[in-house]
Parts: structure tokens; C-alpha cells; sequence
């Protein structure tokens, strides 16, 4: 693609890992990047207005030279209300069409495209999924994963006890509800690849969100995959873990297109089993996720740091990821089985001495940062001296971020933009995510008589807590000579624990 002034973007939901990071990583490149207004974006499990999101796209659509667009957003609402709908086959197919006006009204629209694989989690909970998930969903999940096996023929006599269980005792009319909506999601991602194949998106990626090797979304990827094959769309089309970073990835895809430009990476691991470990929630080795989250960014790995544009140091664990609130434990494997010490000396030589571009992928944990890691990074003075960097949720949900943030670092450098980007990761992912998080759920809200999934609304007296705590965690661990982080707003978006909406900016030192 050529030039690129404006692109419309549709975002996935309204959390600010969807709605801001592509938007904030935008800033400073000269690129306008038009999303629409918060009020036509949905709450959780309210979806968005989807007639005023496709009105808005196709206008926004006609003198952009690209859209990078979120199917599940224009077709159901957002992530959430995906797994929560009663719509049928035909009224989504027919809001799918919509897309073909955009390209009619401005041929030269590069569409990149998301849409992803419905999740099954593992565990009785409602928060983001349907009602009866609360009490039924474990048995949803299993019953799916044992027949899968079972059909593959490697289900043990246990098993096979367990599913017949499940059977007596799961309401049919429950599972029909739950396999029905999966049923329509897969008839939709059948249409997509009909509009693949015919030119009119350009990219797509259907990403899966808390995959598994066995189960309901194991079997859908089968069939999506013999689809993809099928008509031949597997160089435009990839699938892969993932889901709240495919926005930043289609960002930098666009950008890289735009300048024909093929971001070579040299990554460097912090733990020699850290390739292959499968991290939590994902389906397959760490490496082989490495490598499309690097590809779907518009990139490729080489060999050697010598060719590379950008070197990534990768934080793996050294044999079984744990989440990130277990790190106050020794653990044998992240301490003798890897080594971030060489990591961190390793990045700062090619950094300092090589003067190549260094990015920190931090995916040793679940949902937060490293902390030894940043507190290394913090001594060698490289906190904001990185091309990039990302802790949070799942392994792809931060390989995203930070490959998107430090590709867009090798075409429009240090700019403040990319600080405040930088800072806000600190901020979030080490001193939200790793460590206030934690207090909050080991009973400091239900002291308050609040529960981690029911707060006391957006700006409340916990985000007012939070915010506190964050900046004495900035403090200890990011601030320094070079300069220090300020927070400008806190909020807390689903009003639950789990996401935390920052808004930061980045003060250099004057001297």
C-alpha cells in the first residue's frame, strides 16, 4: 500500500487495552487514526450500537486509506456480547455485507480485519460469559474437551465416566443455547473467508482467546483451518492465541505495508526451554506463537542480531509459566532454569555498545510484569531507553503490545508519545497488574464489602486507592534520575479488578 494519512479504526471493546493502546501508539506518527466515540462502543455485556458503528465506519471509511477493524465489534457488539447473543446466521450475515459498500465508496481501502474463535473457559464463572456459566460452565468446558478426546479415540475409562456424568446432569436446553451460538459463529467466520477470497479484506486474523489443545474451540480451529486451507487464504489469512493486542498488531501491519518495510527481529530468550513452554491459556509452544505474532505485525525472525532491526529480549519462564501473583515464592525453575540476569546484560550490550533498537517482551508470568525483571532494567538505566516493552495477561496479549510498539519505535523513534506509551506499560502491567492488583484481591475489597468482580463503580473509593498505591509503586520501582512517571487518571472500566484504565505521561529530568 502507499501512502497512509488516516485510518478507521473499530475497535474490539471499549476496555483501554482495545480502545486506547492501538489509538495511543498512533500518536506521534503523523497517521490520524479515527475511532469512534465512547458512547457507541458497548459496557461489558451491554453491546455497541452496531447500526451507528457501521454508519460511522463507512463515513469515516471514504477518504481513509485504511481501516483496521474488529468483526465481533460491527457484528455483535464487542468481544463479550459475542459469547451472549440470540442472533441468527442470516441477520449477522447480512450486517457482514455491510463491508462491501466500504470498498465500493473508496476502492483504494486497505481492510484489515479481526474476528475471533469464541473462547470456552475452564471454570464456573459468569463474569464474561453467559448467565448459567456461573454454574454450569465447568462442566461445558469439560464435556467438550473429554469428547474431543474421546473422539480422537484418547480419552481414558476416568474420562469417559466423568463425561456420562456431565451428561445426566447438564440441562440440554443449557448446552443447546451454548453450542448453538458457537454454531452461528463458525457459519459467520465461514462468510468472512467467502469475502477473503474475494479480494475485499485484504488481512485477517482470527485470533483465540484462552485456547486449549482439546475442546469446543480446539475443534472449531479445525474447522476454520480446513476452511482457511480450503481456499487457499493461509498467506493472508493466520490464525493464532490472542485477542486484546490484534489491534495494535494490524496497527503496525498497516504502517510497515505502508512503508515497504519487513522489521527484521532477533529475539533472545531468557531460559533455553523457554521456546517451549505453552504458556497459560494458549494451545502450543511459546516459540511457534513468537513467530506469528512477529509475522502478523509485518515482520519476520532471523537468525542472527547482526541482520536484525530490532532485538527482543524475551523473558520466558524456565519450564512452567505461573501467574504473576505467585512471584512473591521462590520457584526453582524461574530461578535456576533461566537467566535474566545474562538477558538484561545481553540487551544493554546491544543496546549500549551496538547501538541496535532492544525491546523486553516480559511473558514470564501470567497477567503481570516481572518484577525482578523491571528492577534489573531499572539498574541498567534501560527503563526508557527501550524500543518497547509489555507484561500484562497472556503471553500474546503482550508479545502484541510490545511488537507493535517497537516496530513503530524503528520508523518514528523516541518520540514523547513513545514514553508516555513506555511509562504507561510501568505503570500498568509492574505496579497495577504485579502488585496492587494482589492486595486488592487477597481481601482488601471485601474489607470494604465490595467483591473483585463488583467494585464501587468506575471512580470510586478503589480507583481512588489504586491510584494512590500505583504512584507509590512508581516511585519505588520506575522513577529515578533520568525521570518520572505522572498519573494523570485512573478509573477502573469494568468495575472489577482485573483492568485497570491509566492515563500517564512521562517527565524527563532537566538536567
Amino acid at each position: 500500500m502507499g501512502k497512509l494519512d488516516k485510518i478507521a479504526f473499530v475497535p474490539l471493546d471499549e476496555r483501554p487495552c482495545n480502545y486506547e493502546f492501538p489509538y495511543l501508539l498512533a500518536q506521534g506518527t503523523g497517521i490520524h487514526m479515527a475511532r469512534p466515540p465512547m458512547e457507541m462502543m458497548g459496557l461489558k455485556k451491554r453491546p455497541g450500537d452496531t447500526d451507528r458503528l457501521w454508519s460511522w465506519l463507512e463515513e469515516q471509511s471514504m477518504d481513509a486509506d485504511g481501516a483496521v477493524i474488529s468483526l465481533d465489534t460491527l457484528l455483535y457488539g464487542g468481544i463479550i456480547p459475542s459469547r451472549l447473543h440470540d442472533l441468527e446466521h442470516p441477520q449477522v450475515a447480512e450486517r457482514l455485507q455491510r463491508l462491501r459498500s466500504l470498498k465500493e465508496r473508496n476502492p483504494d481501502l486497505k481492510i484489515f480485519a479481526f474476528q475471533l474463535i469464541m473462547r470456552c473457559p475452564q471454570y464456573s464463572i459468569a463474569d464474561e460469559e453467559p448467565d448459567y456459566y456461573a454454574d454450569w460452565g465447568r462442566e461445558i468446558f469439560r464435556k467438550g474437551l473429554i469428547s474431543h478426546r474421546s473422539e480422537l479415540g484418547i480419552a481414558t475409562g476416568e474420562e469417559l465416566e466423568e463425561l456420562s456424568d456431565i451428561e445426566r446432569r447438564l440441562p440440554a436446553e443449557i448446552l443447546e443455547d451454548y453450542m448453538h451460538r458457537r454454531s452461528v459463529n463458525i457459519g459467520v467466520i465461514r462468510d468472512v473467508l467467502d469475502l477473503i477470497a474475494e479480494g475485499l479484506i485484504d488481512f485477517m486474523i482470527f485470533p483465540q482467546d484462552d485456547s486449549a489443545p482439546y475442546g469446543h474451540t480446539a475443534k472449531d480451529q479445525q474447522k476454520v483451518r480446513a476452511m482457511i486451507s480450503e481456499l487457499d487464504l493461509e498467506l493472508t489469512t493466520y490464525m493464532y492465541p490472542g485477542a486484546d493486542e490484534v489491534g495494535c498488531t494490524l496497527l503496525a501491519r498497516m504502517i510497515n505495508d505502508s512503508k515497504h518495510k519487513v522489521p527484521l527481529v532477533y529475539p533472545r530468550m531468557s531460559a533455553v526451554q523457554g521456546p517451549f513452554v505453552t504458556p497459560l491459556y494458549e494451545d502450543r509452544f511459546f516459540y511457534e506463537s513468537l513467530k506469528y505474532q512477529i509475522m502478523a505485525a509485518g515482520g519476520l525472525i532471523t537468525s542472527s542480531a547482526e541482520e536484525a532491526d530490532l532485538i527482543l529480549i524475551v523473558n520466558t519462564p524456565g519450564e512452567t509459566m505461573m501467574e504473576a501473583e505467585s512471584q512473591k515464592h521462590a520457584f526453582f525453575s524461574y530461578d535456576v532454569y533461566r537467566n535474566i540476569i545474562e538477558l538484561v546484560e545481553y540487551g544493554n550490550y546491544m543496546l549500549r555498545h551496538k547501538g541496535k533498537p532492544v525491546a523486553a517482551a516480559d511473558v514470564g508470568y501470567a497477567n503481570g510484569a516481572d518484577q525482578k525483571l523491571v528492577k534489573l532494567l531499572k539498574q541498567k538505566e534501560m527503563l526508557f531507553d527501550l524500543a518497547g516493552y509489555a507484561g500484562w495477561n497472556t503471553s500474546s496479549n503482550t508479545l502484541g503490545t510490545v511488537i507493535a510498539q517497537s516496530m513503530l519505535y524503528l520508523h518514528f523513534g523516541r518520540t514523547s508519545q513513545h514514553l508516555d506509551f513506555l511509562a504507561l506499560r510501568y505503570a500498568e502491567d509492574l505496579c497495577y497488574c504485579s502488585v496492587v492488583r494482589m492486595g486488592l484481591n487477597l481481601g482488601e475489597v471485601e474489607a470494604m464489602g465490595l467483591s473483585k468482580f463488583e467494585l464501587d463503580g468506575q471512580r470510586g473509593e478503589v480507583s481512588r486507592m489504586v491510584r494512590k498505591r500505583v504512584a507509590q509503586e512508581l516511585e519505588e520501582r520506575v522513577n529515578g534520575g533520568k525521570g518520572r512517571v505522572e498519573i494523570t487518571d485512573c478509573y477502573m472500566p469494568w468495575n472489577r479488578t482485573f483492568e485497570v484504565g491509566l492515563s500517564v505521561r512521562y517527565h524527563l529530568s532537566e538536567h
